[in-house]
């Protein structure tokens, strides 16, 4: 079958290793199911994969790709949830020391079929195109369980966003102003903040910038370069919520700060399958729709990944087959 794959790890040029062409059919276990891809969106994690971070060398050559919507054999439209659990595990699917995401052991849904657990495909709702359905299950779930289920933030607050166009980013602006909260919003251009205010953030400030009044809550999937800036946003037992570090993951903790003012830091990662049945649910009811950046046929999958190296795009990449 079709496939866009990681051929080897290359941690210093990882577009070295992105390869185009085919692969073997999958087999499908018994309790999994076969989805034929329609459309998959990319993640900073699949460049992560192609540099050989959080995968070891003999899983190579892997199919990209974590999430992904298509269709079952009879025709069922689906989205695929990416965390892969053990099925012995009871609880939060996040907290499994044995789950894994698509890409990291199991194949992914840069090809024509990506195979899953049952479980692990929600139906699609009826208000989202294939395409906008492929974002839901990474950066959407990603952004929903940081603001509804990590910040404790209330319709009314202030939350700010670090980052003004990356998935996950315009993810929690379209959450946030849904949810009634007041969303501030920082970028390094015009242009990305113009983005933000276009999906509903209140304000938007160049990165780095002194804010008029401090806020609730900081969204951090930036590190090293926004993290100072975060810290001095927050108001006294304000929180931060972080689910990445893309400029790096050791900036200066600040420790006098973060306990005089009694601030909380928090992590994130991904999300649950019911978290991601309450968020299709919560974006049909908002009639809200994802920012979908730059979208391609999956043959030409390096442009979208030169596009995502090079931060040149606002919004999700998405491949369509």
């Amino acid at each position: 079958m079709f496939a866009v794959y990681a051929a080897e790890p290359a941690p210093d040029a990882p577009l070295d290793s992105l390869t185009v062409g085919e692969r073997p059919d999958p087999e499908v276990p018994e309790g999994w199911v076969a989805v034929n891809v329609r459309a998959a969106s990319l993640n900073m994690h699949d460049l992560w994969t192609l540099r050989g971070v959080g995968i070891k060398p003999d899983q190579f050559p892997m199919i990209l790709g974590c999430d992904g919507s298509g269709t079952l054999a009879d025709g069922t439209e689906v989205v695929v949830h990416s965390v892969i659990g053990d099925p012995a595990w009871d609880g939060d699917e996040t907290l499994d020391p044995r789950r894994t995401l698509l890409t990291e052991k199991h194949q992914g849904t840069f090809a024509d079929t990506v195979v899953v657990p049952a479980r692990n495909v929600v139906p699609k709702p009826a208000n989202l195109t294939t395409a906008q359905a492929s974002v839901m299950g990474t950066a959407w779930l990603t952004a929903y369980r940081m603001l509804f289920t990590k910040s404790g933030l209330r319709p009314g607050q202030t939350m700010l966003v670090q980052g003004a166009s990356g998935g996950v980013s315009t993810a929690l602006v379209q959450l946030g102003r849904a949810a009634g909260m007041r969303v501030w919003v920082t970028g390094r251009t015009e242009e990305k903040r113009a983005v933000a205010e276009r999906l509903g953030a209140h304000a938007t400030f160049p990165s780095g910038e002194r804010l008029p009044e401090r806020v609730d809550a900081v969204f951090e999937t930036v590190g090293d370069a926004t993290w100072s800036h975060s810290m001095r946003a927050l108001k006294p037992g304000g929180v931060i919520v972080v689910s990445g570090s893309t400029s790096g993951a050791n900036p200066g903790a600040d420790l006098q700060r973060l306990f005089f003012l009694q601030l909380r830091v928090i992590g994130s990662t991904m999300g649950t399958r019911q978290e991601l049945v309450d968020l299709l649910k919560f974006v049909e009811n908002a009639g809200i729709a994802p920012e979908i950046g730059l979208e391609l046929p999956m043959d030409r999958a390096a442009e979208g990944f030169r596009a995502m190296l090079d931060g040149d795009t606002s919004g999700k990449i998405v491949f369509t087959r």
